[in-house]
């Protein structure tokens, strides 16, 4: 499957929950998480390297109409509910046109 719509969000956790606000977006990816989409094709977590409370996510779709049809699910709003208490302020958000790369992770939670 071919990623056409990709999505990164920046957040920042309240001080000292950068790490529960990784295993939460980690978490997006066993189950029913929103990750699990079979039009999701690509999740990444990550966090600065500076701050651990700064926090990325990199998503690759296959369309942005299903990446927008997941949001609508009771599953992700279920999601978004438990994040939101982890967030300061209002998280940044870019898309982007994915055109290729490469992907290896050593030591994935």
């Amino acid at each position: 499957m071919k990623a056409t719509y990709g999505f990164r969000a920046t957040m920042t956790a309240h001080p000292g929950k950068g790490d529960e606000l990784v295993d939460l977006l980690l978490s997006a990816t066993r189950g029913t998480g929103p990750a699990t989409n079979p039009d999701c094709v690509l999740y990444v977590v990550g966090h600065s390297a500076s701050d651990r409370d700064i926090v990325h996510v990199s998503e690759g779709w296959t369309t942005k109409e299903a990446h927008a049809a997941n949001f609508t699910s009771q599953e992700a709003q279920a999601f978004l509910a438990k994040l939101v208490p982890l967030v300061m302020g209002e998280a940044r958000y870019q898309d982007e046109v994915p055109v290729g790369g490469k992907l290896h992770v050593g030591g994935a939670r």
